[in-house]
């Protein structure tokens, strides 16, 4: 096989030019969110990508009737992001068994159901080491615990 050095150079450059658009397009589609400070969502060290905000509303909204045996936010979409915004400060714990890391955020009211069924108020957010935002669901990975110094509390007038 040998290689086509002017035809990779178009590749990578087509490839390079519409991740940008794609990009351009998410930032967007985020723009229409009806929450403040959405640049937040988007620092180097804590970040959420078009591709993780829909994997979130697909497995674990209650509006979107799939993976029933996952996690269901029951409360507003600007409401789920307002808390993985704010979950930011709290200081991310390794997952064990892998290099994820994880923030707990707890809630005074219900956000939603665990994957068991049970009503939810925490909040799990999961991140790779580089800040990078997996997913977010209500509940508890299990085994997880809550440490006070790794969990955030938000009461329902903190979302005003």
């Amino acid at each position: 096989m040998t290689f086509n050095e002017p035809e990779f150079l178009k590749l990578i450059f087509l490839l390079a030019d519409t991740q940008q658009w794609l990009n351009n397009i998410s930032k967007q589609a985020i723009a229409q969110l009806p929450i403040s400070e959405k640049k937040n969502l988007f620092r180097k060290s804590y970040y959420l990508t078009i591709e993780t905000l829909t994997h979130i509303i697909e497995r674990h909204y209650y509006k979107i009737p799939r993976h029933p045996d996952a996690g269901k936010f029951h409360i507003p979409l600007p409401d789920i992001l307002h808390h993985i915004r704010e979950a930011y400060p709290v200081h991310p714990v390794p997952v064990s068994g892998c290099s994820n890391l994880q923030r707990i955020v707890h809630t005074q009211e219900p956000v939603g159901f665990d994957k068991n069924g049970r009503p939810a108020n925490h909040i799990t957010i999961l991140t790779d080491t580089g800040g990078k935002i997996i997913t977010a669901f209500p509940g508890l990975l299990e085994g997880s615990k809550t440490p006070a110094q790794n969990t955030l509390m938000f009461s329902p007038d903190s979302l005003s």
